[in-house]
């Protein structure tokens, strides 16, 4: 039996709605950048919405969205380490394991947990990375099927986009994590007694790093939480630190119908990060946050930088943006200056958000360094 205490209001079911739209099919599963809850103090960068007017076109919106399907792994690596030998007597302490019943802050309100989760089921590919960072991957023993990051991760054919009640129940779970609920998930689970994580897709740095101290509590591992949020803060200093300052422009692509992603959400603050000016800003008359351009827009802009999300789920690169009618004439074309990024770490906001962070600084390095 567990205790679940739930703010209410429609004001989440607008931002879900619009952000299921945008992020659709390059990543197989679901809703990105939507609303998330306030997160511990770090470093965030706010962003400006809207007010010059773009063309735009009408395709239908993408089907991109938050946790796309990757067809890379990361090969294991092997390090022999030294031996050392002492005759000092050594010392052993037993850290004492969390104390249960905890409560926990997730998207909706507070969640309490009366005991550790052993039989954990995850229906999110960004909280799959975080629950395994910090040390909780034994405890799971079910993700649905597009949390195929880290290798060991025990995929299933459970949707996070349609779950179905039956088929997450016959895992047993103890504790369920999801970041979208199309309407009865939450109901069904609580109806069952059986602890909910709500883990809405993160809009800044500080919601990360929230949802990973937040899973660390939940699940027994709030020392493992804290260490990853520390690192993962040290490794942004440490890049940032050494990005030059510049006055670039820059396209963020999502797919090949021209969606982009505005300095507003999670994506575009991240590599707002980096100085970086995003030309969609200026084409989100409606504040929603992924606009679609138009390729005259994209031309007259003319960005110094293109990011490429849709690599992986849709081939794209240098060379095929180089094809486009008119694009052969940017100057991010000419001077070779498209990045080409793994849809996968591009749209989860796991800890390997610092890796995109890592590619775009080299990426803007580069450009800066050409002069």
């Amino acid at each position: 039996m567990y205790v679940n205490t739930r703010r209410t209001g429609g004001k989440w079911l607008l931002v879900l709605a619009l952000s299921a739209l945008v992020l659709g099919a390059c990543a197989g599963e679901d809703p990105a950048d939507s609303g998330a809850t306030p997160a511990p103090t770090t470093v965030t960068t706010a962003a400006p919405t809207t007010t010059t007017q773009a063309p735009t076109t009408t395709t239908a919106a993408p089907t991109t969205t938050t946790e796309p399907p990757t067809t890379t792994t990361e090969p294991p690596t092997t390090t022999t380490a030294a031996i050392t030998t002492t005759t000092e007597a050594t010392t052993t302490t037993t850290q004492a394991p969390p104390a249960f019943p905890v409560e926990v802050r997730d998207s909706e309100g507070t969640v309490t947990i009366f005991s550790r989760p052993e039989r954990i089921v995850s229906l999110s590919g960004s909280t799959t990375e975080m629950l395994f960072a910090i040390g909780a991957g034994p405890q799971v023993v079910a993700v649905d099927s597009y949390s195929y990051y880290p290798p060991e991760a025990p995929v299933t054919d459970l949707s996070s986009f349609s779950p179905n009640i039956e088929a997450i129940t016959s895992f047993d779970p103890d504790l369920v994590v999801v970041f979208y609920d199309p309407g009865d998930l939450l109901s069904s689970l609580q109806a069952l007694e059986i602890p909910t994580l709500m883990m809405r897709s993160a809009n800044s740095l500080d919601d990360v790093w929230h949802q990973i101290e937040q899973l660390g509590m939940a699940t027994g591992h709030q020392t493992e939480a804290a260490e990853l949020v520390s690192s993962m803060q040290q490794r942004i200093e440490g890049i940032l630190a050494e990005v030059p300052e510049v006055s670039f422009t820059y396209y963020y692509e999502l797919d090949q119908n021209l969606y982009s992603a505005t300095s507003a959400t999670f994506i575009g603050q991240v590599l707002g990060l980096l100085g970086l000016e995003n030309i969609a800003d200026a084409a989100d008359e409606q504040g929603y946050g992924y606009p679609q351009l138009s390729p005259e827009y994209i031309i007259d802009v003319d960005p110094d930088l293109i990011f490429l999300a849709d690599t992986v789920c849709c081939g794209q690169n240098l060379e095929t943006v180089a094809e486009r009618p008119g694009w052969s004439v940017l100057s991010a074309v000419a001077n070779e200056a498209v990045v080409e990024l793994n849809d996968d770490i591009a749209s989860r906001w796991g800890p390997r958000i610092v890796d995109l962070l890592e590619v775009a600084a080299a990426a803007v390095a580069e450009m800066a360094a050409r002069g």
